[in-house]
């Protein structure tokens, strides 16, 4: 019985419209009785059949077009009693023409106690299909209560429209995980007032309730806040050990209506949000409208949300470039899915491939390019040093050079806060990258050479003549992109493993894919060449707090439910990441967010050769004799918990040697 009475559905729609016919039928025929004082012999002389007859059929066309038996009579409201109002009464007024006009004329008979009849049946009508749907309604919420002992108690942020909003849509996508205790919030005028039978309590009194009302969670809509108030209350119910369910925005509902799988566990991308960027949307517009785009390192975090972005201002053509077969293809279908087909070009390449890549250029001619093809994985590099030369150093040079040879109008350069002052060999590749880009905008030079590992292809251009802006853009770590830190650790949290943390002091910067993209996109539109554009990454989090918050977050206790592991630093890894150099310094932009170092420049010619020497040392597979070039290349790079650290002393005491 208690099965039926809480499933979403007990009886078809159609049954419903038969039961509102027998009460609306047996109602009509009541009043009838009521107006001829229940004389039956005069009642059934007084052709009593024909009009209540009539009177149904009225009634079951007016309450199928009205659709008033269409929604979960469990969850009737007042909007519900005021179209059962509106049906009685156009029923009745359809009833009286139809009576006029075809029934009296036909059967030859007086109708002079039927305005009677039909007034007494309007509210009797009326209070009995109410009354049915009022019993039905409070024999499922007792039904709902007795099987809500095992149920968590939450409380809905809020007590405007929305917070009314989310708690009808909780009522009605039945989901027997949760009861609703009342509202919170943060309106002293209705604290103690009660909204649809449930108390509006204040959030200062947040920790009383959770005792009081044994609370476990609270369910919040994703807009109801600006983000600093969102972040507090979050911050709050973490204290408490509160778990926070979010729903989205109520024009987000599928079908108007909130489905379960839409009531979210709060994400600590959510916590660690920030105000939202305001970017210069018609600068970037004049940018990159009707402009052919390439995006290398397409399939990944940040060249995949790049293509996204990019597509929304009406490029010519945007030319998706990587070498992952798999998220090439994911992304490809994303995006066709969204934008013109005729738009898009996907190309599967390696940029070490220099053939391959000039292919490309020759054939797509390319006016912009975002260049995010990189190794990005630190511990992994530290111990594939070749593998992130080529990629991160020559790669970028291919993609560069070959920028200059067709006249690309920019090239913007996604590069990392772990070229600062490297500790190891990814931050030291991304840095000689660097260099190299900066070198471009340097017209003192004369000839810029591209030559081809099998010296096949050889051509000269005067850098004169280079008509290619070269701009790069600096930051820290994105949230939730592929292998980084927030993934793992939701990963272990969900397994119910330990939470590795390799170090209790460690520090990282945050920011979202789409944020960090929105700088690029600001930063590129307004490069006139040679800048690295350094971003506002705010202030650094504690990994470990991190951690902390995410096993909070999951509804379970640091130390307790989920142990944290730390595991010490891993190959190259820096306790703290820096956006600047101790020689670095920064002028600001136009954008708060966006601030230009000033960098020492690089001559192209010396960078040049130290590159093709770096070069010609990885063909010959030497780790060590790799990684001993780049730190003359970059001498500010300091290998950290790693094996080219011995590296590091012999330097030095050579230094020592020459100074004495």
């Amino acid at each position: 019985m208690k099965k039926f009475l809480t499933k979403e559905r007990t009886v078809p729609r159609w049954i419903v419209l038969l039961i509102d016919l027998a009460i609306t039928s047996w109602c009509f025929g009541f009043s009838y009785f009521i107006v001829k004082q229940f004389q039956f012999p005069n009642i059934l002389r007084g052709h009593f059949i024909v009009y209540t007859g009539a009177y149904c059929t009225v009634s079951v066309l007016v309450f199928f077009f009205m659709r008033i038996h269409t929604g979960l009579i469990r969850y009737s409201n007042t909007q519900d009693m005021f179209r059962i109002f509106s049906a009685i009464l156009i029923s009745s007024l359809i009833y009286l023409v139809v009576l006029n006009v075809m029934i009296t004329p036909v059967f030859n008979i007086q109708s002079l106690n039927i305005p009677a009849v039909l007034m007494i049946n309007f509210f009797i009508a009326f209070s009995f299909l109410t009354m049915f749907r009022i019993t039905v309604k409070g024999v499922y919420c007792y039904m709902k209560k007795v099987a809500a002992v095992h149920r968590k108690k939450v409380l809905i942020y809020g007590s405007d429209n929305n917070a009314i909003l989310v708690k009808q849509a909780l009522e009605a996508c039945n989901n027997d995980s949760f009861i609703i205790a009342g509202f919170i919030g943060h309106d002293k005028n209705k604290v103690n007032s009660y909204i649809e039978q449930k108390r509006v309590y204040h959030i200062a009194n947040l920790a009383a309730l959770k005792q009081k009302l044994r609370v476990d969670k609270l369910v919040l809509m994703n807009t109801q806040l600006g983000v600093k108030d969102k972040k507090a209350v979050l911050e709050r119910c973490l204290r408490l050990g509160l778990q926070v369910l979010t729903v989205p925005p109520a024009d987000q509902w599928m079908s108007g209506k909130l489905k379960t799988n839409q009531i979210q566990d709060l994400k600590i991308e959510d916590l660690l949000q920030r105000e939202p960027i305001v970017i210069d949307t018609c600068r970037i517009s004049k940018e990159l409208v009707g402009k052919r785009v390439l995006i290398t390192g397409a399939a990944g975090s940040i060249g995949s949300e790049i293509a996204r972005q990019v597509l929304n201002y009406d490029p010519e053509m945007v030319i998706l470039c990587d070498q992952a077969e798999s998220p090439l293809h994911e992304i490809q279908l994303e995006v066709e899915e969204n934008f013109t087909k005729e738009q898009i070009r996907v190309f599967i390449a390696d940029i070490n491939n220099f053939n391959r890549m000039y292919y490309m250029f020759n054939h797509y001619r390319p006016e912009i390019i975002f260049h995010a093809a990189a190794y990005k994985h630190v511990p992994m590099m530290e111990m594939n040093p070749m593998e992130a030369v080529m990629t991160n150093v020559m790669g970028t040079k291919n993609i560069a050079d070959l920028a200059v040879l067709f006249d690309a109008k920019k090239f913007v350069m996604v590069s990392t806060d772990k070229a600062v002052n490297p500790t190891n060999v990814m931050g030291a590749t991304k840095r000689i990258a660097e260099v190299y880009i900066q070198s471009l905008n340097n017209y003192e030079e004369k000839v810029l050479e591209l030559v081809n590992p099998e010296q096949k292809f050889y051509k000269k251009k005067t850098l004169n003549d280079n008509k290619t802006r070269f701009v790069t853009t600096r930051f820290g770590n994105v949230l939730g992109s592929s292998g980084s830190v927030i993934p793992r650790f939701r990963n272990q949290i969900q397994q119910g493993k330990a939470v590795t943390v390799t170090h209790p002091d460690i520090t990282r910067y945050f920011m979202t894919i789409p944020e960090a993209v929105e700088l690029v996109l600001e930063a590129g539109s307004v490069g006139e060449g040679g800048e690295i554009f350094v971003f506002d990454m705010g202030e650094p989090v504690k990994i470990i707090d991190l951690a902390r918050n995410m096993i909070k977050l999951a509804g379970m206790e640091p130390d307790i439910d989920i142990p944290i592991l730390v595991t010490g630093l891993r190959p190259g890894e820096k306790l703290y990441e820096e956006l600047l150099n101790e020689d670095e310094k920064t002028c600001p932009t136009h954008h708060k967010k966006i601030k230009i170092a000033k960098v020492a420049s690089y001559p192209y010619t010396k960078i040049t050769e130290d590159i093709a020497i770096l070069g010609r040392i990885t063909q010959n597979n030497n780790e060590l004799d790799v990684v001993k070039k780049m730190k003359e290349i970059v001498p500010e790079f300091i290998s950290k918990n790693s094996r080219f650290e011995d590296l590091d002393q012999s330097y030095e005491s050579v230094k020592e040697e020459v100074t004495h």
